[in-house]
């Protein structure tokens, strides 16, 4: 056989083991997603040793030693920044160079570790659900602890050069760490101060009452389906269901599911949570028939992920056109709890600038000042400057210094994000990345897309979702999130881009 034949059947095996990777990773999401919406409570103990056992079978399957031989047989490198050789192009290059990224990885982790922590968190996440309900954080804290322990081996085992959090954020943005990423927060943090002093100023005060009215749930569960289906979203490969904390999973190539959760005085958490969360579902369902199924089939960093979300849900979901069209069928559902709300209250009720306790409830320009509280805690949790007993309190210092804020109880603090339940530590940081490089992209989609004004005016979302698809959607994880942002672009990621929206959106409503 000759070496190029010998090289695509190793290609071949590569994307064979990949695949049964894959399977099973589909197959452990659908554990999750049960355990999320519907499984009863006293099944956690034996569903935490499943999910522990998959852990483990989806560990052996990545870091087998036949992928490093098949590897280092290609001419592929094991470093941080994978060395390709030149002859692998497109898709190939791309699906080595993640898997050779994948297997080094998880191959510096101990399986011990991947299965206690599988079996922390899936405990972790039901105690946290139970400590919210009961707005206790003591309840919560001595399982953070195990979670926490487990993830500082984590970083341990991967290696860091600066700190102690690089290796976790790497695992939600890759390439990316804490100092590049205090670098671009410090210049947003600036901008956001100056903007949120300007509100202030400015001596409006946008009216929300209406917003904590009564809102039936199931009238909310009916708008709700009838924007996702407006917007995209396929049922036929998807569907919504209702969880503690909203959320989006792939259980298979055409089964990408969503949840979202209702509050029947508070319209917006329901509204914003489903809009976002179909941002998300409408990515995965977007990407590419050529890499559905292998391992580029995911974001290319949380961060593009959140963009997805981000925009769906702030500058597509709270835009002027978006209500001209959605406002009278939302009037027409709640004619008495929106009584005497015109569609120019409504807009700017839903775009209210006030600093607040909730993450998923903060308006655009307060909601990154809760994701530096975040990112800064974690960093100091993993690096051991901050005990877990001190957590509250340093959440609550924190809120005071940064919104002027201090939550009533652990539930509307602490305990409001299911993150860390999870071992998601790392993540927060996506969120505000999300923000910036969804900004940044839709001002490429609207010189792009010069009508979308008016077009989602008349309920025409095709256009800008057939643009998200064929310059985000598609690519899926071939690119790198800073290659993918420059392609789009022609530029690296800027605040600028944020920073100027929030100004010109937040100008025209609070008149400055």
């Amino acid at each position: 056989m000759s070496e190029e034949g010998k090289a695509d059947g190793k290609l071949l095996r590569l994307r064979e083991i990949d695949r049964e990777y894959r399977l099973l990773g589909h197959t452990a999401a659908i554990l999750h997603w049960d355990q999320e919406t519907c499984m009863p409570e006293g099944a956690v103990r034996e569903r935490a040793e499943q999910l522990s056992l998959m852990s483990g079978l989806m560990h052996d399957r990545i870091t087998q030693p036949e992928i490093g031989e098949l590897l280092g047989g290609l001419g592929v490198s094991l470093d941080p920044d994978p060395r390709l050789p030149e002859r692998f192009q497109g898709l190939d290059r791309a699906f080595l160079r993640e898997l050779a990224r994948a297997y080094r990885r998880n191959s510096r982790i101990p399986r011990r570790v991947v299965t206690e922590l599988a079996k922390a968190t899936t405990i972790g996440q039901r105690v946290w659900v139970e400590a919210r309900k009961a707005a206790d954080f003591s309840r919560f804290s001595g399982q953070l602890s195990v979670i926490l322990d487990l993830v500082r081996e984590v970083s341990s085992c991967l290696g860091y050069r600066d700190h102690t959090y690089d290796p976790l954020l790497d695992e939600y943005e890759p390439w990316m760490n804490s100092a590049e990423l205090e670098e671009v927060f410090a210049e947003l943090s600036a901008g956001l101060v100056r903007l949120l002093d300007r509100i202030r100023g400015s001596g409006k005060t946008v009216d929300t009452e209406f917003l904590h009215r009564s809102y039936e749930i199931e009238k909310q569960k009916a708008f709700g389906r009838s924007v996702l289906e407006a917007l995209g979203y396929d049922f036929s490969r998807g569907r919504l269901d209702e969880s503690a904390h909203p959320f989006t999973t792939t259980l298979g190539s055409s089964d990408v599911r969503i949840t979202t959760r209702y509050n029947r005085r508070f319209l917006p958490a329901a509204l914003f949570g489903t809009i976002h969360e179909c941002g998300h579902g409408l990515y995965e369902l977007g990407f590419d028939e050529a890499v559905r199924g292998t391992l580029l089939a995911e974001g290319a960093s949380l961060g593009i992920h959140e963009s997805q979300s981000r925009m769906m849900e702030n500058l597509i979901g709270r835009s002027m056109p978006f209500w001209s069209h959605f406002y009278p069928q939302l009037k027409d559902l709640f004619p008495g709890s929106l009584e005497g709300v015109d569609l120019r209250r409504f807009y700017e009720g839903v775009n209210g600038v006030a600093p607040s306790l909730i993450r998923v409830e903060a308006d655009e320009v307060t909601y990154n000042l809760h994701i530096m509280l975040r990112f800064d805690l974690e960093k100091q949790l993993v690096g051991g400057e901050l005990a877990v007993e001190d957590l509250p309190d340093a959440w609550n210092e924190g809120m005071e210094r940064l919104l002027g804020l201090v939550p009533p109880d652990d539930a509307q603090g602490v305990l409001q994000d299911i993150h860390w339940s999870g071992g998601m530590v790392g993540y927060f940081p996506t969120y505000a990345l999300g923000n910036l490089y969804a900004a940044q992209f839709f001002d490429t989609l609207k010189r792009d897309v010069s009508d979308w004004r008016e077009q989602i005016e008349s309920g025409r979302f095709e256009p800008v979702l057939d643009w998200l698809k064929s310059n985000v959607h598609a690519h899926a994880r071939v690119y790198p999130a800073r290659e993918l942002c420059t392609r789009i672009t022609g530029e690296p990621l800027d605040p600028r881009f944020l920073l100027d929206y929030l100004q010109e959106k937040f100008g025209e409503i609070y008149g400055f």
